[in-house]
């Protein structure tokens, strides 16, 4: 679960930022000026939205690097560096995508891809989970986070975070602008009150939440899309369902916030989950 919360944080605390730099800009003001602008609010909720959520995608990479400690294997010093390298470019052949970084992080088992594009992108595996599995597992594993790659899973996630941050956005400043409006009736102003910007802090954050829960949802549906796509680079499904069963019985290794989309495993509740249970995994593939 290596890639929503930090990606989820890095894009929340983008939209708080450029939400902070036009309200001192005054483009909240304009757009209340002579009652609210919904088409010109909508627009600005766009540029907000997308704009936060592909920052996040363009420091995705580096920002992972930083958070979980990589160490990008530029030459491989031993002999499971080269195996896991090697094996990283056969899958990545194999899927028709550009070579990745790959990195090994200290941990307990875990892994991820990330990136902005296909074919840049980093795939990373901890040392626990080199440890803890077979060849043949890891080999799944891995298969695992191209497919991810493979998909575009990164992009469908950015584009899906950009919607509901603009929604958040649009609707955080519908109602502050309502608020704001019932709090100071009968006043005359020029633009809006503390009313508003109090309000739209507040809903920014709260309507970010229940959009991560929706975000959530759609990583859980690529994890589905993932495990397949790993049984299909090595031929098989039973080399990704024994990986499944042994990670179901790991201490999974727990991933900075924006990377858990890509991880492997995934440790938080029910509804803010990246990522399907085990179990439900397990039966996907064993039924496909």
């Amino acid at each position: 679960m290596k890639r929503i919360v930090l990606f989820v944080a890095t894009n929340l605390a983008v939209i708080v930022v450029l939400g902070m730099v036009t309200r001192l800009l005054g483009v909240d003001r304009y757009l209340t000026a002579n009652g609210l602008n919904l088409g010109s609010l909508l627009a600005f909720a766009a540029v907000i939205g997308f704009g936060g959520a592909i920052i996040s995608l363009l420091l995705s990479k580096p920002i992972a690097k930083w958070s979980s400690g990589v160490q990008v294997i530029e030459q491989p010093r031993n002999a499971d560096e080269a195996w896991i390298v090697e094996t990283v470019r056969r899958f990545a052949d194999k899927a028709g995508i550009g070579m990745p970084e790959v990195g090994i992080f200290e941990g307990e088992p875990n892994a991820f891809a990330t990136g902005a594009f296909k074919n840049s992108a980093l795939v990373a595996v901890s040392t626990g989970l080199l440890q803890g599995m077979t060849r043949e597992e890891v080999e799944a594993v891995i298969g695992h986070e191209v497919a991810h790659i493979a998909n575009g899973d990164m992009v469908t996630m950015t584009l899906i975070q950009g919607v509901m941050n603009t929604f958040v956005v649009f609707l955080s400043r519908v109602i502050g602008y309502l608020v704001d409006g019932w709090l100071s009736r009968g006043e005359q102003r020029s633009g809006p009150g503390i009313g508003y910007y109090v309000t739209t802090i507040v809903l920014d954050i709260l309507l970010g939440f229940l959009a991560a829960i929706i975000v959530a949802w759609f990583s859980r549906q690529r994890e589905f899309r993932a495990d397949a796509g790993s049984a299909q680079l090595l031929g098989r499904k039973q080399p990704m369902i024994n990986a499944l069963a042994r990670l179901g019985g790991m201490v999974p290794g727990e991933l900075p916030k924006g990377l858990q989309t890509m991880g492997i495993t995934s440790g938080v509740g029910k509804l803010f989950s990246t990522h399907p249970p085990i179990e439900e995994r397990i039966a996907r593939l064993q039924g496909a």
